[in-house]
This record gives C-alpha cells, sequence and structure tokens, in this order.
C-alpha cells in the first residue's frame, strides 16, 4: 500500500478488490503527480476517508467488490459526504444505469489505458485540484 506523505501532492484513493489492476492504477496517478492510497473493498474505503477525506482529491474505484458498499454505492456516498472530492469509476462488467453515478462522477471501461485515465482525470477535476503533470496542456 502507498502511504500518503507529508508531500503537498493531492492524494488519491484507488478501490479494487483485484491487487493487479489496483496496482496498474496506482501506477498510473502516481505517474500523474498523486500520493495514493489504496483499499480493497468499499467497505475499507470507507474508513480511509474517514481518516484521509481532507487531503483526498479524487476516488478512483471498481464496481463489483466484497463488502456492503459496491463502488457505485461508495461513490454516492463519497459526493454526498465528502463533496470536494472528484469521482473516477472503472468496471469491465457493469456499465452504470440511470441513477448509479453521482452528478460529476466519470465511468470508464476496463481494462483502461494511462491515456484513457488521464483524458478522465482533465474532466472529471478542478484545475486547481490537479496535480503539477496534469496541468500543462497535453501532459501525457
Amino acid at each position: 500500500m502507498s502511504h500518503a506523505s507529508s508531500n503537498p501532492s493531492p492524494c488519491a484513493l484507488v478501490v479494487d478488490d483485484d491487487e493487479m489492476v489496483r496496482m496498474a492504477a496506482v501506477d498510473i496517478l502516481e505517474e500523474a503527480g498523486f500520493t495514493t492510497f489504496e483499499a480493497a473493498s468499499g467497505d475499507k474505503a470507507l474508513l480511509v476517508l474517514e481518516e484521509h477525506h481532507a487531503c483526498l482529491t479524487l476516488l478512483f474505484t471498481d464496481v463489483q467488490m466484497p463488502g456492503v458498499h459496491d463502488g457505485f454505492a461508495l461513490a454516492r456516498k463519497v459526493a454526498s459526504t465528502y463533496p470536494h472530492i472528484s469521482i473516477v469509476v472503472a468496471s469491465g462488467q457493469i456499465k452504470p444505469g440511470p441513477n448509479d453515478l453521482p452528478d460529476g462522477a466519470h465511468f470508464i471501461g476496463k481494462p483502461f489505458s494511462a491515456r484513457i485515465v488521464h483524458h478522465h482525470l482533465h474532466e472529471v477535476m478542478p484545475d486547481e485540484q490537479k496535480p503539477d503533470p496534469l496541468r500543462r496542456k497535453n501532459p501525457f
């Protein structure tokens, strides 16, 4: 698990029960300038959010995970409780229905590439919350 330090870079929470997918997402986000936290379920993500919500600017979550909160429920809870956190939801099996995603959240299909993730980060995040590499006009 990557841990945020005193580094002033924005923080992202990556939530996926598949360790390989989670590691790939962490690599993409760290390359983009984020400090990352990881969780293997929506329930564990809520514990990370409770402790670190002040530094988090991005939630990047899978949909199908063990526990009470799937990715859609987690996204809705984060949007209502921590409105400063931008949200990207990813799945290779389920597409969102009309009320699955909170307003402003983005959905991407799996498998995803760094280019696709960066594109969605540009769209979903306010400029003042983007890490320096994402603030550049054509960062990647």
